[in-house]
C-alpha cells in the first residue's frame, strides 16, 4: 500500500463524526477513499449528513503524523522477526476475511502482525475460545487442553490475548503446533483491543511473540490506541465474526465472554459451553448459555461432531494435566478448584509432599472450607 492510498484510509478513519457505518455508505457510493474525498460537499450530502459532509472536507490535524507512524510500523522489524510481516488489510482488499464482510459491522481497516505464510482468509474453520480473566485452576487447565486438542484437530484457535482463559487457549494451540513440527501451520489468532504498537496486557509480551511466529495478531484500532474499556466489546465482535463458532470455558454472568457468545449466536454460528461446579461463580455464565441453547461440551469430540468434515480427530492424549492458574489467595484452595480432586492430583498441581498436603487439608476441613469425599477425594466448599 503506497502512502497516498494509506493516507486515504487513515483520513476516513480519523474524520470526526464518520463511523464505520457512514464510511461504508460513502465507499459504496463513490469507491475508494480517494474518490470519496474528491466529491463536492453537495454530493457528499446525498449520502451523509450536512455536518458529516463538512467534516469530510476538512483535513484531520494529526493525519500526517499518523501516516508517518503507520508507515514506520509497516517497515519495522525486530530481532527474530525475519518471517514476521506487518500489513494493513482494508475493506477493498481481496485478503479481507469474508466472514467479517458477512457481519453487520465490518471494520474499515485491520492491522495484522504475524507469520508471513498466514493470512486472514485461512480462518473459515477456526473456533473462538473465550472465558474469564480469573479462571479457576480447572478452568485454566480446560482452556489450554481444549486449545491444544483443537489445534491437533486442525482448527486454529481465535481469542483475545487477555489474562486467564484467553491466554491459556492461545498457549494450548501453540503447544499443538510445536508438537506437530510439520512446517508452517496457522495455530492461533489474537484479536486485541489496542493498537498493534503495544502489547496488552504487558505480561503477555512473550506469548504475543510466540503468536507472531505461528499465527497472527489483529486489531481494527489505529496505532497508538491505548487499552480503553469501550474498545474490548468492539474487539469481541471481531472474535465472533472471524470464527466459525465460540467455546466459552468459564464466565461469570456479567462477563464480556457472554457478549462474544451472543454475537456468535446472532450470526447463526454454534455456541459451545463447558459446564462447571454449581458452587463456582465462574460457571454461572456457561450454565446460563446452556439453558439458552448452547451445546454442552465435555470433550473436544462434542465440538468436532458439529464442525465436521472440516476437523480431524485429535490424538487420544490431546488433554494435558493442569498446568497452573491464577492466584486468588490460599495456594492450596487455588489448586483445589471447585470440582472433586484426589490427593495425588493436588500434589502434581502444587508440588507439595503428601504429608504437607494432608496437614493443610485437615486445617481447611476444620475451617469448613473443604469437604472430604469418599475415595480419597476432596472438594472446595462455598463461593470463590
Amino acid at each position: 500500500m503506497d502512502r497516498a492510498e494509506l493516507a486515504g484510509w487513515l483520513r476516513l478513519s480519523l474524520t470526526p463524526g464518520i463511523g464505520d457505518g457512514a464510511a461504508r455508505r460513502l465507499l459504496a457510493a463513490f469507491g475508494l477513499p480517494a474518490d470519496v474525498f474528491a466529491q463536492s460537499e453537495t454530493a457528499l450530502r446525498q449520502v451523509v449528513s450536512e455536518a458529516q459532509a463538512a467534516a469530510l472536507r476538512q483535513m484531520p490535524p494529526n493525519l500526517q503524523a499518523l501516516i508517518d507512524q503507520t508507515q514506520l510500523w509497516l517497515r519495522q522489524r525486530e530481532d527474530g522477526e525475519d518471517a514476521v510481516v506487518r500489513r494493513i488489510v482494508t475493506l477493498g482488499d481481496a485478503g479481507y476475511p469474508r466472514s467479517l464482510l458477512e457481519t453487520a459491522d465490518p471494520p474499515l481497516m485491520l492491522h495484522v502482525l504475524g507469520a508471513e505464510a498466514f493470512d486472514l482468509t485461512q480462518l473459515g474453520h477456526s473456533l473462538a475460545v473465550v472465558g474469564s480473566r480469573n479462571p479457576t485452576p480447572q478452568g485454566a487447565s480446560n482452556a489450554r487442553a481444549f486449545g491444544r486438542a483443537l489445534g491437533e484437530a486442525g482448527l486454529p484457535v481465535i481469542s483475545g490475548l487477555a489474562l486467564g482463559v484467553d491466554g491459556a487457549a492461545h498457549q494450548g494451540a501453540l503447544d499443538a503446533a510445536d508438537a506437530a513440527g510439520t512446517g508452517p501451520r496457522l495455530a492461533t489468532v489474537a484479536v486485541v483491543g489496542t493498537g498493534l504498537d503495544r502489547v496488552y496486557p504487558a505480561r503477555h509480551r512473550e506469548l504475543a511473540q510466540r503468536i507472531t511466529q505461528q499465527g497472527l495478531i489483529v486489531s481494527e484500532f489505529l496505532l497508538g490506541t491505548p487499552p480503553l474499556t469501550q474498545n474490548f466489546p468492539k474487539r469481541n465482535r471481531l472474535i465472533a465474526g472471524l470464527a466459525r463458532g465460540t467455546l466459552v470455558v468459564e464466565a461469570a454472568l456479567a462477563s464480556g465472554s457472554l457478549i462474544t457468545a451472543r454475537l456468535t449466536s446472532e450470526q447463526g454460528k454454534e455456541v459451545f459451553a463447558i459446564p462447571g461446579s454449581i458452587h463456582s461463580p465462574q460457571s454461572r455464565g456457561c450454565h446460563a448459555l446452556i439453558r439458552q441453547g448452547a451445546k454442552l461440551v465435555e470433550s473436544v469430540a462434542d465440538i468436532l461432531e458439529e464442525l465436521q468434515p472440516l476437523a480431524q480427530q485429535p490424538s487420544p492424549d490431546a488433554f494435558r494435566p493442569w498446568s497452573g492458574g491464577t492466584d486468588h489467595g490460599d495456594p492450596l484452595l487455588e489448586a483445589l478448584g471447585f470440582d472433586p480432586v484426589s490427593l495425588d492430583a493436588l500434589g502434581a498441581r502444587t508440588g507439595w509432599s503428601a504429608a504437607a498436603l494432608q496437614a493443610r487439608m485437615l486445617e481447611l476441613e476444620l475451617e469448613g472450607q473443604v469437604a472430604r469425599l469418599p475415595g480419597g477425594l476432596f472438594q472446595r466448599m462455598g463461593a470463590a
